[in-house]
């Protein structure tokens, strides 16, 4: 006797039989199958199915073409599935086929009836097993016309789930295991009111009375704002019970949240704590800004820090973001845009920032939305003033999709998001403190000073020439500390006397007229009611009791002055170094700026007076611009680890400065294409050397070097003729695996497809290698059509036989991976052989690495030893840490379908290892896999449970499309219905749940392999 089908339609249609998948082709096939699943066991007219494939105007013989999808469905699934009757046709109930929502529906039932009885415990078990049914929106593949009448309906039933659900929790003492769901809940239907109910009683039995309370004012002023209501009368009376402090309402004693009896998994990612910079130098002052900000911040959702460059808005932010920080318990998080150059990389800074490595086709913008949606952190958004338009898209959709999210930006002007708070920073205070203590500038003035090792503190005897000085810098801090630096050298009165003859140079109108290329533009007035002062200029002698607001030309004129000042204290050499790095972002390291700013032989660039710069020159040019805090020094993060060089960076408005006298001397261009040569040549040697014993060291580097490579990127894109310069570093960095450790696939083929237009046909092996790169891309992110495409794309520039090499490989990536087809064992060996005739040390290890995977899912036991046997001689010989990663994924795949399961635990286990010690997100989705594949394989049925929940965690967090690889997909399902057929559904989903949701997901699954391997090593 056939074995049953198992039919899902809680989320797209799903048909499965004996746990593999029974695929059904075209979309009105799958649409005739669901009007026969919902009304299953029952003759469903004709007419009614006519009404289901077309709507209101269906095609002429419309009856004719529905018994034809019956024909072809028999054919897919059985004659016995579906019967004729005169009436119509039906769904066969009698075959012991299973349907998801005939057992949700009596999952829900039973839990509805025990949780009547008053037995929660029982309610939550069968209530969590009935919500694990759900895989998103019901008939998510199908058009939603056509079953508008009856997803609504499995919607609210499903929301009626979840509300008993809740319940059961808090009536079974655990209301902190339902509050990430009530969080989630009321954002997505914020007038729900039972959902509000609820949350206000698992906060008050928490112990959290004043956040239930606000919860009730909260859901009281969105239903009058939106509805013009008043709450009903369960959450009034739940109201007046809580503040009247009702017995019957004492919160419970806090337990650790159970994660078996959650109903979903919550969403991966990092840890909480966040990535805020520690600090360096001691913050001064500002207690008026950092209480209005702490203000604002319990106001509003977006705060924006407006004001100039070199005013102090960076580290207002990141002081006011570390006293808020215990108030977001899942952290407070910095993106840096200053390095950005390309407005369509904002949202991956985002989740780049969160360490989010989603390698799917969803956008970047997607992956942190659902990231953020069930979390409370705050996010700091720094230098958003040349990307405001992208910046406020994208924080206006964040906010949309996470109501707990906080938004703290800097920009130069404001982001425009509706409900967005300014405030505008200051300049420091010029007059002395209450009590006669120093006022803020003057003490910034002691305290860099003294940081440089001055002998004598500046003001001791003379403090009336510090606070002079630091009123003609305005207070603004940036001035400040470049002046600190001279007074080591210099009395406070040398230098101010020095400055007095600088801004006697500014003084003329020309300088206020307009501002110098690359310098801050002027400032949106911010609008009423939020602003702690009055935009304003404060001229030399005015007196103010705040801190002084200048107006942008004035301020120019103060930052130009010290800054000209700066620049002629400056060597010759020193100056022209200090413009040459400004065409770098972000870091750099010394071999970068030895490679992009030194002279050959000592020549300087057109237009230059200098007499150049020789590369030997370079460190000790370095050493003296940081000595005048020019240069900032970045040491090493981790001194000891591959790529932890140091590095160096100009601040932002420094670097504008530089910027502006590279212009000036007619020297840009010239520099930003050594830059693009030099990085060129970087990921053309890391495309050669990476598969070998400083593999590990190479995927750093690449990785650090990311914002310049970008910036490289971008001026190839602009600049005509450099397409195929862009396009060849693309291609290298894909060659080298870089975008899975350092970025992602989507900004891959977010570059690829920007530049490959650009590209003229008839560059050799450039044109054959981007619509190659292209296709690895997509066929790894699971994208079957692109794939396709790209692939005639490279069959069109190779035509004819023996087809190139990279051809050949990316067939049998492509016939491996997506129809699983055993040609592509032969087409991948032959395709190593000719990268290794051809001297591509790298490009056969991948060769290698897909062989052996084909091998050992497709070919016979001879074929799996040979290839797998190999590759590991390979990664040996190679010395190649990340390549030895995946040999030993591929002995222990070879050792489940081809040898002894059991010996297969071993080397899966060092692959897990060693994966994490490279810090490397995407290798363990798939060795922990393949680690629950051999845990079923061998009968320890609850222990393969638990590490599929822990790949399925992974998978989530590299957004990895197990179902569009053909041989995984067929794997994992075949090891979930052996699984399941072994548990019941509730012992399933605790264990499934409980890798899911473990704070170390390997190192669960490693303890629990340990347990396995013991006895038999033992």
């Amino acid at each position: 006797m056939n074995a049953p089908y198992e039919f899902g339609i809680l989320g797209p249609l799903v048909v499965t039989r004996d746990g593999r998948n029974v695929s059904l082709g075209a979309a009105q096939l799958r649409t005739l199958l669901a009007a026969l699943l919902l009304d299953a066991g029952r003759v469903v007219p004709v007419d009614a199915l006519v009404d289901r494939l077309w709507g209101e105007c269906p095609p002429p013989g419309a009856r004719n073409a529905v018994q034809n999808y019956v024909l072809r469905l028999r054919r897919a699934l059985g004659p016995e599935v579906v019967r004729t009757d005169r009436r119509g046709y039906a769904l066969d109930a009698e075959g012991g086929h299973r349907l998801d929502t005939d057992r949700f529906t009596s999952l829900t039932r039973e839990g509805a009836a025990a949780l009547d009885a008053d037995r929660p415990e029982r309610a939550l078990e069968l209530l969590g097993d009935a919500l694990a049914l759900w895989r998103g929106e019901p008939l998510a593949d199908l058009e939603p016309e056509r079953f508008r009448d009856v997803v609504p309906v499995l919607c609210e039933q499903r929301l009626a789930a979840e509300e008993s659900w809740i319940d059961a929790a808090i009536r079974r003492g655990r209301p902190a295991d339902a509050l990430p769901e009530l969080r989630r809940l009321t954002g997505l239907h914020p007038l729900r009111e039972r959902f509000w109910a609820q949350r206000m009683l698992a906060l008050y039995q928490c112990g959290r009375q004043g956040e239930a309370l606000a919860s009730f004012r909260e859901i009281s002023a969105l239903l009058a704002e939106e509805l013009g209501v008043d709450p009903g009368a369960e959450l009034k009376a739940l109201h007046q019970r809580m503040l009247l402090a009702a017995p019957d309402l004492a919160p419970a004693v806090p337990r650790t949240p159970t994660v078996s009896a959650a109903p979903a998994v919550p969403p991966p990612g990092p840890g909480r704590s966040g990535n805020l910079p520690a600090e360096t130098t001691s913050f001064i002052g500002r207690e008026k800004e950092l209480a209005e900000a702490e203000r604002l911040l319990g106001l509003s959702r977006l705060v924006t820090f407006t004001g100039v460059g070199g005013v102090g808005k960076t580290r207002l932010a990141l002081r006011t973001a570390r006293r808020v920080a215990a108030a977001f318990p899942d952290g407070a998080w910095l993106v840096d845009l200053a390095a950005v150059t390309d407005p369509a990389l904002v949202e991956r800074a985002v989740a780049e920032s969160l360490g989010l490595r989603d390698q799917s086709t969803r956008s970047a913008a997607d992956t942190v939305a659902d990231h953020l949606r069930a979390r409370r952190p705050l996010l700091v958004l720094d230098n958003c003033e040349h990307l405001v338009d992208a910046a406020a898209t994208l924080v206006l959709r964040l906010l949309r999709a996470a109501p707990d999210l906080r938004v703290l930006a800097t920009s130069r002007e404001r982001l425009g998001v509706p409900g967005e708070h300014l405030l505008l920073v200051p300049c420091l205070t010029l007059r002395e403190e209450r009590g006669g203590g120093a006022c803020e500038a003057v003490r910034l003035l002691y305290d860099r000073a003294a940081a440089c090792a001055v002998a004598r503190r500046p003001g001791e005897g003379d403090g009336t020439a510090a606070a002079e000085l630091c009123r003609r810098l305005d207070g603004i801090p940036l001035a400040i500390e470049l002046a600190a630096v001279r007074l080591s050298s210099l009395s406070v009165e040398e230098v101010l006397e020095r400055l007095e003859d600088r801004f006697r140079l500014l003084s003329a109108p020309r300088h206020l007229s307009h501002a110098p290329a690359g310098w801050p533009a002027a400032l949106d007035t911010p609008g009423p009611g939020h602003v702690p002062g009055q935009m304003s200029e404060l001229m030399p002698g005015q007196a103010s009791g705040r801190a002084p607001v200048l107006a942008p030309g004035r301020y120019l004129q103060t930052l130009r002055g010290v800054m000209d000042w700066s620049h002629g204290l400056c060597t010759p050499g020193e100056r022209l170094l200090w413009a040459r790095l400004s065409v770098f972002v972000g870091c750099f390291d010394l071999r970068a700026a030895e490679a992009v700013c030194a002279d050959e032989a000592g020549r300087p660039e057109s237009g230059e007076a200098a007499e150049g710069i020789a590369r030997e020159d370079v460190l000790d040019l370095i050493d003296g611009l940081v000595h005048k805090s020019v240069v900032t020094v970045e040491p090493a993060v981790s001194p000891g680890r591959h790529g932890g060089a140091t590095r160096y960076r100009l601040l932002e408005t420094i670097r504008q400065y530089g910027t502006d006298r590279l212009r000036a001397a007619g020297s840009s261009t010239g520099l930003l294409v050594r830059h693009r040569e030099y990085y060129r040549a970087l990921t053309a040697r890391a495309a050669a050397e990476w598969c070998g014993p400083d593999e590990a060291g190479w995927l750093e580097r690449l990785r650090r070097e990311l914002p310049n490579i970008r910036s490289a990127l971008d001026f190839c894109r602009v600049r005509p003729g450099l397409a195929p310069t862009g396009a060849a570093i693309v291609v290298d960095l894909t060659r080298t695996r870089c975008w899975f450790f350092g970025s992602t696939l989507g900004e891959a083929r977010h570059w690829i497809d920007s530049l490959s237009p650009l590209v003229d046909p008839g560059l050799g092996e450039l044109t054959v290698m981007v619509p190659v790169m292209r296709a690895f891309v997509a066929i790894i992110q699971g994208d079957h059509a692109a794939a396709e495409a790209h692939l005639a794309e490279c069959r069109a520039v190779a035509p004819g036989t023996p087809r190139p090499a990279p051809v050949v490989y990316i067939e049998g990536v492509y016939a491996l991976l997506v129809p699983g087809e055993p040609a592509s064992i032969d087409q991948l060996a032959y395709a190593r052989k000719e990268f290794i005739a051809a001297g591509r040390t790298g490009d056969a290890h991948m060769a290698t690495m897909f062989w052996a995977m084909a091998a050992a899912f497709l070919g016979d036991r001879a074929e799996a030893r040979l290839a797998c046997d190999t590759y590991v001689a390979d990664a040996e010989s190679a010395g190649a840490e990340w390549a030895r990663t995946w040999a030993q994924w591929c002995t222990g795949l070879a050792e489940l379908l081809h040898g002894e399961p059991r010996r297969g635990l071993a080397p899966l286990c060092d692959a897990l290892v060693r994966q994490r010690a490279l810090d490397d997100n995407w290798g363990p989705a798939w060795t922990l896999e393949s680690l629950a594949w051999t845990l079923g394989a061998l009968g320890h049925h609850d222990r393969a449970a638990v590490v599929l929940g822990a790949a399925h965690r992974y998978r989530q967090v590299t957004g990895a499309r197990i179902t569009e690889l053909r041989p995984f997909g067929t794997l994992h399902a075949r090891t979930r219905a052996l699984v399941r057929e072994h548990m019941t559904a509730g012992a399933y989903t605790c264990a499934w749940q409980r890798g899911a949701t473990a704070e170390d997901s390997i190192a669960l699954a490693l303890g629990i392999a340990d347990e396995v391997r013991r006895p038999a090593d033992g």
